[in-house]
């Protein structure tokens, strides 16, 4: 999800907050997308050739959780021309500068006025002719720049200046940067960096398939009559209803990567340092090269440049050689002594500028391949002094060695932010340094683990041990002191670092200024959960005790508090929902809290305020909190809650509360409406006309059925009028509106589906369209008077309205537990069923209705979440397609992990189960290997590092093999010298002396899953071996390894693993090739980009493209400018951005775009990640819209291959992926080929959508026109004829598609008949017989294109100038119709096909 703030970029006139609907949040954002342009039905018939098309769809783009909510106050200046003078600010216009490099022609370069000296200093030691040089100055006029200054601060600076790039004298921190730039160009095209995960690299295979770069410099520069050499056949494993699930072609070859081999060795010489009468004479170090020649040479590295000494490895003589060839570059050496080296560098730096820059750029978060081919291990100087210095990134470029990381992350977030380039300075500082701090934090946790680091407190036993490295503490995750006793000892201390992390994510997304939360990583490696923090200033001197001045250290025994810290968590109370309140501390006395009592305040020496321990920010979960005495509502009951979990440490999401709230203030509105609605009847009351009861004590969800309650755009965008709790809304997308919006002020024109928490108004689990609320307001017509009422009164604090209206309001508080009498304000207390924390006598009615909040809290997750999220895929609105996805879906809707199991019984329990199938099979795959990994963590703690791939080896061969008997292998000698060498070591985290590992055997390895399932999910698994559960749910193999070794850090050498041999393991310990940390961290937003993002969709919706592009344009600038060139979100914007061109007939524009999106996706969220898999699709269409077909297929085999591995052929995903396979081989007539695919569509879209679907009949008329094209006329009328009825069933005889059915039937019908009649020619007259030529035809790539337009949810409308005005009229026309709640929304939000549409007039 993205942030989402509530303030409007006031550079949008008469933009509506309402239509901010989220594009790169989650699944079921785009029926918005759904333009209101697509007036007509989607026709059949060729358009002309000035058409636009209007998308359906943005395909459901999966980016992380919601992290970011900002608060109601977030300063964004009011104002429209504030904002339009910012945006100017940052389209300051570039200016082109030359630039002149020893031994080089001059040449031109364009830069920006913002940026920095240093940034030209890249672009140089990055270009293909001065890329060896590192340690120069640029000098204007004689005159040496400052590195770090802006060029627009520079005097004399202007178009057409000449930069002079001149030499500079080496020291030896330039000339180890110089060494390393040096060894990083030789290594460029080298993959071996992304297989290890180091220095943020990762993998792409984009540019295999496409055959290079797909823009200008693409070798495919031929249309047309490109069909004669297009070789279509796929690979056997690719084609429909095969079996055979390879894993090598998950990483082609890729022929680049075959190194050009241009220097044998680059070493340190074992002479450095340089003795002192070296130093006196300019040495700095000393190396030693082995050319490819077979030449060992050594060298100076001095102040003056290179050369060549007399040294060998024994003999030290420092004098220069004869000739030295002094150089200032390394590369102007090499090349004079070595002629391979020139040829082959030259050539390799051919190589890597053309790649496509995104296969370069660090991604901002480590990627890990769960798949690495053997790689040859090969010297490096660079890697092997890293490993020995405690060198993080570029520690030894910044004065003072090691980062203070504390302050650095509290001096960003300190920065100013009063006008937009202030605020993308601070964004993009806060980004940094969290990103930086996520990289040390997890090398740190890493070397603890493998016991490089030596603890703070080594006396204790190892699980009690805490360290310092680097500026940063880590602590591991066991319940060390019995700190968690009473709350689930271990499993509570495992637990508690995660939910620290939310809480610390939602105070850092409030943002409250002057309160400090600490720099937070989680990171599980080896089977230990490892805390990673910055450290609060001074509070490693004294004693907890003495620091704590707020909350408190024991959980509530010892409470105190402090009135600054109060009126700091005030300001978060209102977004976190968290209700002040009072706890008695150990002398009875009363304490005022803002938060829970773990949550711990701290003033640091530096001044600061901080709070640490936040893993109670949110609420308890009842449902999994059994408490003596204290009963749940009936639906709780009714699913089998309250259950025992691990620990008691069990919180609801935050995403659940803010879901919960919607709901809750959708039924105070109605409530209110209907007491007024009663009195206008009491009013009017003659003994014939019923009164209206409605209750007024709280309704518990099931007796709320009397109100339907149903989200629509207006009632939520009139939450702020009626309320002060403006913020109850920030994370609805449907209501983004800011605390100024006065009541009335914005007329909200359209329904937009809420993203982030499905409309979370139901009941029961029915859900219905979010336009129904339209009619519903309607047909309660009190509803208009009750927010007028709320809003008078809030607007007069309520004391000029009568008495009788203030009862409305207060009966309506009342009934949805609002902690306030005159305004809907509903918050949780954090504190409830805590052991050991006590509240005051005077607050028990205030705590029961508190528990009360609670409870209704947990049965609306069960009764409304759970069947929300089901529905939603029955729908297809959400559609996961791995564990990952899956995850994500449920947290999106506020679901924790826990219950999974429940989910996974109501699925079972649906009657459309069948529909559900690939849900259902996804869950249980998430569910196993989850289990898998809680019993592979601890299995791991009692493994040593020397047996560590023979142990994940036999857990896996164990997990996966049908081998019965899989036998762990313990080499013998190792064993003999671990006992002798026991006693002496201090022990590390990792060195458990047993090897009880090597005991695990299959079945008790599914036993014990099977009984985790059952203690943890609740879900029962009668499976005793991998092969039933396969056989039983339809699995992979693949793809539970595939999850397994992603959910737990291992990766495995890429090769054909044979899971189902009885005689051998399936792995050997040589095929683990090493063990990732999964790390989790915040991941700080750029929250003005996203409101020119939700600024541009809303324009696209409103069918005003350019603008939106416009917009989307501005969005990307700013994305860029805060998270640098790689990101999640960057990637959905340049999705967008591609659908736009291609709707605007932009096609080789749209091309690069997605094409940015695809590397960006493969490079950012991984090879085979689900959304890469989508943006192949969306590629492979525009590609086939350029004309390059056999680049389109070889898209979509891979798109088809990484779907089949990730989640097997049975899925409603893979209907859409095959009938686009099976419509470009119908275009290319390799027809036998195209049936293939598209009978398999046709089939998957019959089972998960139901035979009457419309794309069904889709599917059907697809089939039929390949039939046509091969003649066979009777199979065509079938489909066809299939395809009719249900047109005719569902859209009525006179509509469109009916009609063009109709026709098609006819015109099949006549070839028929001309076909029979000339074989019936043939068998009368024999071979004089007189022929009629059959009109044959190949399809024409338009009418191909148009129907892959259709199924992507893409449509083309003839537009002249005056159908444009026609149709902003009419869109306007419908707007205003929707006021009204005349039209009824489709909110279908599958890529949509627009002829699924009823007709609407």
């Amino acid at each position: 999800m993205v942030s989402k703030t509530d303030d409007i970029p006031a550079s949008v006139p008469n933009c509506n907050p309402v239509d901010l609907a989220d594009e790169a949040g989650d699944g079921a954002q785009d029926s918005n997308e759904t333009s209101k342009t697509c007036l007509k039905d989607s026709c059949g018939c060729e358009h002309s050739a000035d058409t636009v098309m209007v998308n359906g769809n943005g395909g459901h783009e999966h980016t992380e959780e919601a992290d970011s909510r900002q608060d109601g106050n977030s300063e964004m200046d009011g104002g429209d021309d504030s904002n339009e003078q910012e945006v100017i600010v940052i389209q300051d216009t570039g200016f082109t500068v030359k630039i002149q490099a020893p031994g080089t022609e001059p040449f031109d370069l364009q830069v920006s006025p913002q940026e920095m000296v240093q940034e030209i200093h890249q672009v140089l030691m990055d270009r293909e002719d001065t890329c060896h040089r590192t340690c120069f100055s640029l000098q204007l006029d004689g005159n040496v720049l400052d590195n770090f200054a802006e060029l627009k601060s520079i005097e004399g600076l202007q178009e057409g200046s000449l930069l002079k790039v001149v030499e500079e004298p080496y020291t030896v921190r330039e000339a180890r940067i110089h060494v390393r730039h040096i060894r990083d160009l030789l290594k460029s095209l080298d993959p071996s960096d992304s297989y290890n995960g180091v220095d943020c690299n990762s993998l792409s295979f984009l540019s295999i398939f496409t055959d290079g770069d797909l823009g200008d410099s693409g070798k495919r520069k031929k249309k047309g009559n490109e069909l004669e050499q297009i070789d279509c056949t796929p690979p056997e494993h690719i084609l429909p209803g095969s079996k055979d699930r390879p894993l090598i072609p998950l990483q082609p070859q890729n022929k680049d990567w075959k190194p050009m081999q241009c220097l044998k060795v680059l070493t340190m010489s074992g002479w450095n340092p340089p003795p002192g009468n070296r130093k006196m004479h300019g040495d700095l170090m000393y190396l030693c090269m082995v050319t490819v020649e077979e030449r060992h040479v050594s060298v100076t590295a001095s102040t003056r440049g290179f050369y060549l000494n007399q040294s060998t490895t024994y003999t030290f003589n420092p004098k220069p050689a004869n000739p030295s060839f002094l150089s200032h570059s390394l590369v102007e050496l090499l090349s004079q002594i070595s002629p391979t080296f020139k040829k082959n560098f030259t050539a390799l730096q051919k190589k890597r500028v053309q790649k496509h820059p995104f296969e370069r750029i660090a991604t901002p978060f480590q990627v890990y391949s769960w798949t690495a081919p053997q790689v040859d291990h090969a010297m490096d100087c660079v890697r092997a002094e890293d490993a020995y210095t405690s060198r993080l990134g570029y520690e030894e470029h910044i004065p003072g060695q090691t980062r203070d990381w504390n302050e650095e992350l509290q001096t960003t977030r300190e920065l100013s932010r009063k006008n937009l380039p202030e605020r993308l300075l601070r964004e993009r500082a806060i980004f940094k340094v969290h990103s930086d701090f996520a990289a040390a934090a997890t090398r740190g946790a890493m070397a603890v683990i493998d016991g490089n680091v030596m603890a703070i407190n080594p006396g204790e036993e190892t699980r009690m041990q805490m360290f310092i490295w680097n500026n940063i503490f880590f602590s591991l995750g066991f319940d060390v002191r019995d700190h968690y006793r009473e709350l689930g000892g271990d499993a509570a201390a495992h637990a508690a670092p995660t939910n620290d992390l939310n809480g610390v994510r939602a105070y850092g997304a409030v943002d409250v200024e002057g309160l400090y939360t600490l720099g937070t990583v989680v990171v599980d490696y080896r089977g230990y959960r490892v805390t990673a923090q910055s450290i609060i200033p001074g509070i490693l001197e004294r004693e907890q005790e003495q620091s704590v001045i707020y909350g408190s250290i024991d959980f509530g025994k010892t409470v105190v508090s402090h009135s600054k810290y109060l009126e700091l968590l005030e300001k978060t109370s209102r977004p976190l929902k968290v209700q002040r309140h009072n706890v008695l501390n150990e002398k009875d006395e009363s304490v005022e809290l803002c938060s829970s009592v773990e949550c711990k305040g701290i003033i640091g020496n530096d001044g600061r305020h901080y709070i640490l321990d936040l893993l109670r920010t949110f609420p308890p979960d009842l449902n999994f909190l059994p408490v003596d005495g204290e009963e749940l509502s009936p639906e709780s009951k009714r699913q089998g809650f309250p259950r025992q979990h691990r620990h008691r440490l069990a919180c609801l999401r935050q995403e659940l509360i803010e879901a919960f709230v919607e709901h809750r203030y959708l039924l105070f509105m109605k409530m209110a409406a209907l007491q007024l609605m009663q009195q206008k009847v009491n009013k009017e009351a003659k003994a014939d006309i019923p009164a209206i009861t409605e209750t007024a004590e709280a309704p518990s969800e099931s007796n709320a059925d009397t109100i339907q309650t149903q989200t629509t755009a207006s009632e939520s965008s009139s939450a702020t009028e009626v309320s002060t709790d403006s913020t109850s809304q920030t994370q609805s997308k449907t209501s983004a509106t800011s605390q100024a919006v006065t009541a009335g002020e914005e007329k909200s024109t359209k329904p937009a589906t809420n993203g982030l928490i499905e409309p979370a108004a139901t009941l029961n689990g029915e859900c219905k369209s979010p336009l129904e609320g339209k009619e519903l307001e309607e047909s309660i017509p009190g509803l208009a008077q009750a927010k007028e009422l709320a809003e008078t009164l809030v607007a007069e604090d309520g004391s000029c309205i009568d008495p009788k209206s203030r009862e409305v309001v207060l009966n309506a508080c009342k009934a949805v537990g609002s902690i306030s009498n005159t305004s809907f304000d509903i918050r949780f207390n954090p504190d409830l069923f805590s052991p050991g924390v006590r509240f005051p006598d005077d607050s028990t009615d205030e705590v029961q209705k508190q528990k009360q909040l609670l409870r209704d809290a947990a049965a609306f997750l069960v009764s409304c979440q759970i069947p929300s999220l089901v529905k939603d895929c029955l729908d297809h609105s959400a559609l996961p397609m791995d564990g990952a996805t899956l995850t994500e879906a449920l947290r999106q809707r506020g679901i924790n992990i826990r219950y999974l199991g429940t989910v996974l019984e109501f699925v079972d329990k649906t009657p459309a189960k069948a529909q559900l199938e690939h849900f259902y099979r996804i869950g249980i795959s998430e569910l196993i290997t989850r289990c898998a990994k809680h019993i592979f963590k601890t299995y791991l703690q009692g493994v040593e590092l020397s047996a560590l791939s023979a142990a994940v080896s036999h857990f896996l061969n164990c997990f996966l093999s049908s081998f019965p008997d899989a036998v762990a292998h313990l080499p013998p000698d190792e064993l003999v010298s671990r006992r002798k060498s026991r006693k002496r070591r201090n022990r590390v985290p990792g060195s458990g002396d047993n090897t009880a590992w090597a005991s695990l055997t299959p079945s008790e390895l599914w036993k014990n899953i099977a009984s985790e399932a059952k203690s943890y999910y609740y879900f029962t698994i009668q499976c005793e071996s991998v092969d039933q559960v396969v056989e039983k749910y339809g699995f992979q193999k693949t793809t539970l390894l595939r999850e397994i070794s992603i959910k737990t850090g291992i990766q495995i050498l890429i090769k054909e693993y044979n899971f189902d041999s009885r005689h051998k393991p399936a792995f050997t310990e040589e095929d683990i090739l090493n063990i990732f940390p999964v790390v989790k961290h915040v991941n700080p937003k750029a929250s003005d980009a996203f409101h020119f993002f939700q600024s541009g969709q809303a324009k696209v919706q409103q069918g005003f493209l350019k603008e939106g592009c416009e917009l989307i344009n501005e969005a990307l600038n700013l994305f860029n400018n805060v998270y640098g060139a790689m990101h999640v979100e960057i990637c959905a914007c340049l999705r967008l951005l591609a659908r736009l061109n291609y709707i605007m007939g932009d096609h080789p524009e749209a091309l690069s775009n997605q094409q940015k999106a695809v590397l960006m996706s493969e490079r950012v969220l991984g090879i085979e990640h689900p959304n890469t898999i989508q943006e192949y699709m969306h590629l492979a269409l525009y590609c086939f819209a350029n004309g390059q077909l056999s680049t389109a297929l070889r898209l979509l085999y891979r798109a088809r291959y990484l779907m089949l591995l990730v989640s097997g052929e049975d899925h409603p995903e893979m209907a859409l992926l095959d009938s686009n396979i099976g419509l470009v081989l119908h275009g290319v007539m390799e027809y036998d080929l195209s049936l293939r695919f598209l009978e398999n569509a046709l089939t998957i879209n019959t089972k998960y959508h139901g035979p009457r679907s419309l794309k069904v009949a889709l599917s059907h008329h697809l089939v039929a026109r390949v039939y046509e094209s091969k003649a066979e006329f009777r199979s065509a009328l079938q489909h066809e004829k299939e395809g009719y009825t249900i047109y005719k069933n569902q859209m009525g005889e006179g509509h469109e598609k009916t009609k063009e059915s109709s026709e098609f039937l006819k015109y099949l019908t006549q070839q028929a008949v001309a076909l029979q009649r000339t074989m019936n020619e043939i068998y009368k007259n024999g071979s004089n017989a007189s022929i009629t030529p059959l009109k044959f035809t190949a399809p024409s790539m338009a009418s191909v294109l148009e129907q892959l337009n259709i199924i992507n949810g893409i449509i083309f409308i003839p537009l002249s100038q005056k159908d444009l005005e026609n149709l902003k009229a009419e869109v306007q026309r419908r707007q205003q119709l929707q006021e009204l709640g005349k039209i009824e929304e489709l909110t279908e939000d599958r890529p949509l096909e627009l002829e699924d549409k009823i007709p609407i007039d």
